[in-house]
């Protein structure tokens, strides 16, 4: 079977997440997109009591495509979600020899070197790196280039949206994570 993977805080999961996923699975033919909301992501502050609703939100986004999978691998972990982990028992658990596609924003891509065993990492997946911001300079992302890293840019255009502004109130988010968040006074 041919699967990616989509890990990320998802705080909260919005309409650009699931479009990602949809561009993923037309555009690479991959029969499946696992999303895999952290527990406790090592860079970013955030609380841990969001854990349960972050993975409950990627649920409800995501239930009307039969291609689309959530793994609560990390939120049953219940400690910082180091991506190498993650990515070793997912390919032991589907059985991948090869690399493993790996959907990550340029946001998040820029800082991946910081990121725990990054050089372990690299060998073990394909990163299909979307954008996060209108214009994507390339030379940004020299490093990655220079060291090796298996990598390329989607084909797929920004979508304006983010997680942040979605918190403070900003931009509408996917209907049934909107009353979610409604229902359970978050943010």
């Amino acid at each position: 079977m041919k699967i990616c993977i989509f890990p990320g805080t998802f705080n909260p999961i919005h309409t650009a997440h699931i479009k990602i996923g949809e561009f993923a699975l037309s555009h690479y033919g991959f029969e499946k997109v696992i999303f895999i909301p952290s527990y406790i992501p090592p860079h970013k502050t955030i609380s841990n009591n969001l854990a349960k609703h972050r993975l409950n939100m990627v649920k409800l986004a995501v239930e009307k495509n039969h291609r689309f999978e959530v793994s609560d691998i990390e939120y049953n972990e219940e400690q910082p979600s180091y991506t190498i982990y993650t990515v070793k028992k997912i390919k032991a658990e589907y059985n991948i020899e090869e690399k493993l596609a790996f959907l990550i924003g340029t946001d998040a891509f820029i800082n991946l070197r910081t990121w725990y065993k990054a050089d372990e990492l690299k060998n073990l997946v394909h990163f299909i790196v979307f954008p996060r911001c209108k214009k994507l300079n390339e030379d940004d992302f020299l490093y990655y280039k220079e060291n090796n890293y298996d990598y390329e840019f989607a084909p797929m255009e920004y979508i304006e949206i983010s997680s942040t502004e979605l918190r403070h109130g900003k931009g509408k988010n996917l209907n049934k994570v909107g009353e979610y968040i409604k229902n359970n006074g978050l943010y």
